[in-house]
């Protein structure tokens, strides 16, 4: 199950971006030197990642990166990304400034596209494909592909684009802060500003950018992903938990939050499909902890949220062990968060106790 990441990933960021540009006769066998071209001065996470992503492919895996605003190099690059004034994929043009340019990954997402988003929306299953290995299925690269956008790319769309987070419910979730940090990286305006010191400080962040890629797709698919079907049988077995079916039972603790928001969803709408009413929200879920004790915890509104659907009792926040115990009238009580979010307790009956008791309350 878990992915061996490909050697080639170690090592591609290592490879230098060009100082000074190649010549025109060198630019004209562009095809053949799979030269990506993107803009030369300040840079930022939008084009820095759209290299890396282009750079994890086996087809640019040598690829130079050309720093440069005259046409004459960027007409024969091979892939030209945030320059240009076009978007063009089938002639590999990935730019978003140009006037009229609108365009969002879809399938929910609403965040105007970045250069990073482009590539992406083009590339992006491929990339996925090559970090984690060709035995993945296309369903699971489907789903890989969604929240790899949500956490990690749409948040370098809507910065780069100015777009804010939030006037009133979130746009796009920030979960890396990886754009402030590659915009940290460029030369600061009392150091040395030549296009050697700007390439040198690009490569370091396309580095940056690309490994942070690598380990977060990793991560999702040796972590995430297979909590999947653990949560999807979870919920399925709901009502024999409780017969509101508001309290998810897992044996063991593992990634459950993001897959019951999307469970639910999928039913959601199977419901409104087929005409029927719709199905209570999950409130509760059980699970047992590394030392062996056992959580109750409130779900989240939605995802990220850190309001509860219903959180735990008032009059129970902020006790703990004895004093807990006497305040629920359930013995083996350990502690509920002061906010209600979570509590524990020694078993796994006792725990049951606990949240229906306050789905009650």
């Amino acid at each position: 199950m878990f992915c061996k990441v490909p050697t080639p990933i170690a090592s591609i960021f290592g490879l230098s971006t060009r100082t000074p540009p190649p010549s025109p006769d060198e630019v004209a066998a562009g095809e053949q030197l799979k030269l990506i071209g993107t803009h030369d001065g300040v840079f930022h996470c939008d084009e820095v990642l759209a290299c890396a992503l282009l750079r994890l492919l086996p087809e640019y895996e040598s690829a130079a990166v050309i720093r440069s605003r005259n046409p004459a190099y960027l007409d024969k690059a091979h892939t030209v990304v945030d320059v240009g004034g076009v978007y063009d994929a089938a002639a590999r043009r990935f730019d978003h400034h140009q006037a009229g340019f609108a365009d969002v990954l879809g399938g929910g997402f609403e965040t105007k596209l970045s250069s990073a988003g482009l590539v992406y929306k083009h590339y992006g299953r491929r990339v996925i494909e090559t970090i984690v290995g060709p035995q993945a299925a296309a369903a699971a690269i489907d789903v890989m592909y969604k929240k790899i956008y949500q956490s990690f790319v749409e948040a370098i769309d809507g910065i780069d684009n100015g777009i804010e987070v939030a006037d009133g419910p979130l746009r796009y979730k920030v979960y890396t802060q990886l754009s402030g940090r590659v915009g940290q990286m460029n030369p600061r305006w009392n150091q040395e500003q030549s296009p050697g010191q700007s390439n040198a400080a690009f490569k370091r962040a396309m580095r940056l950018a690309g490994e942070e890629f690598v380990s977060s797709v990793v991560d999702l698919w040796d972590s995430w992903w297979p909590a999947r079907e653990i949560v999807k049988l979870a919920y399925g077995n709901r009502h024999n938990v409780h017969s509101s079916g508001q309290i998810v039972l897992l044996e063991r603790f593992c990634p459950w939050a993001s897959h019951l928001f999307d469970i639910e969803q999928q039913q959601q709408q199977q419901q409104q499909q087929g005409g029927s009413s719709s199905v209570p929200p999950v409130v509760y879920v059980i699970y047992a902890d590394v030392k062996g004790s056992w959580r109750v915890h409130a779900v989240a509104e939605e995802e990220g949220s850190f309001t509860s659907r219903k959180a735990l009792p008032e009059q129970w926040r902020g006790l703990g062990d004895e004093e807990l115990s006497r305040v629920m009238g359930i013995e083996g009580g350990v502690f509920v968060h002061g906010t209600g979010f979570i509590g524990g307790h020694a078993t796994k009956e006792g725990a049951m106790k606990m949240a229906e008791k306050a789905l009650a309350a």
